[in-house]
């Protein structure tokens, strides 16, 4: 019989669950609003939300009840070295799925906005595809060599006390930890980094030309408010994620474990950051919150009927004024940001979201 848990693991556990609760709370809350197509999205801006929602998702699932139950069932001593193992690589390639995933929401708002006559083109249903089965294939691959047992391991895996997760011990192979580093986090970090920049440039600009203008106070001030989200989207990414690929890093170069709450921390925040995602990729979108505000209306009754329902008061996105001006003849080709920017200004009756 495994031994009582000591007061920090159980208050660990509490915590690693609420975290869970949370995230999946949050991510099928997404998943039911992403059910259905909405208005002034595209369908690769649905798909890409759609897999990132489902990477969450899969680390609420997965991740936090298999290494719940390694930590329960490893009370005083390790799960066993099999168990652990797997756990290692399905966590690990989870993590990579929803690195990739958030790139690629980034991604596509970047065309989206910056090259709307050639987002077909840049992002069709082929494209769009191999992106997706990349973002999911992508690091199961890359991660392959953990998953490997015995003599054929590339990495040896232990069991965090401090963590209470099943991890790859990275301090085992420091060259294959900084490949995994260089392949999974700075490609992800350089787009989501670059991309949501350039779309705060873009809107920036655009207001300065809508004063110019002489657009209504109203509308500039949505515009800034466009641009302001974008800058929080770039630090969530490295507050959930930069923590946890400095400490393998550290561990991988010296050896050494950091302390025991700062790596129970760095390792479960980017867990964490699907929680953040719903706020920043969801609940800030105009469109989404119509959307399953009418979900909710279905399933408790109806609701009364709001202005923004009525077809002269759709909400549109940055990204759905840029499509709709986009076929106008008057826009200039799209040769850059700045220069494609000039199509984010709003119809009267629309308001601004991300």
């Amino acid at each position: 019989m495994a031994p009582p848990l000591a007061g920090e693991e159980r208050l660990k556990l509490a915590l690693i669950g609420a975290l869970g609760a949370l995230v999946a709370l949050s991510s099928a809350a997404a998943l039911a609003g992403l059910g259905r197509a909405a208005a002034g999205w595209r369908r690769s801006r649905r798909l890409t939300l759609l897999s990132l929602a489902a990477a969450d998702a899969a680390l609420a699932g997965l991740v936090v009840p298999l290494n719940l139950y390694g930590g329960l069932a490893g009370s005083g001593a390790a799960p066993p070295e099999g168990y652990c193992r797997a756990v290692a690589f399905v966590s690990a390639s989870l993590f990579g799925a929803a690195l990739y995933a958030l790139a690629g929401v980034s991604l596509e708002r970047y065309v989206a906005v910056c090259f709307p006559l050639r987002h077909a083109r840049l992002l069709g249903p082929r494209r769009l595809a191999l992106l997706l089965a990349g973002a999911w294939l992508g690091p199961a691959l890359l991660l392959l060599p953990v998953a490997l047992p015995g003599r054929a391991a590339v990495l040896r895996v232990r069991f965090s006390r401090a963590a209470l997760l099943c991890e790859p011990d990275y301090a085992s192979n420091a060259a294959y930890a900084g490949l995994l580093a260089a392949a999974l986090f700075c490609p992800a970090a350089a787009t989501v980094t670059f991309a949501n920049l350039r779309l705060w440039q873009a809107a920036r600009a655009q207001r300065r030309r809508g004063g110019r203008a002489g657009l209504r106070p109203l509308r500039l001030l949505q515009l800034d408010a466009a641009s302001r989200v974008l800058v929080p989207v770039v630090v969530a990414f490295y507050v959930c994620w930069a923590p946890c690929m400095a400490t393998i890093l550290y561990n991988a170069i010296t050896k050494d474990r950091v302390h025991e709450w700062l790596e129970f921390v760095a390792l479960w925040l980017p867990s964490g950051s699907g929680f953040l995602n719903s706020f920043v990729y969801f609940w800030t979108n105009r469109n989404f919150r119509h959307k399953f505000h009418k979900l909710g209306c279905r399933l408790c009754g109806p609701c009364p009927r709001a202005e923004w329902e009525q077809d002269g008061h759709r909400v549109v996105t940055i990204s759905a004024a840029v499509e709709k001006s986009s076929s106008q003849p008057a826009l200039l080709p799209d040769r850059s940001c700045s220069g494609s920017s000039t199509s984010i200004l709003l119809p009267r009756e629309a308001q601004t979201s991300l």
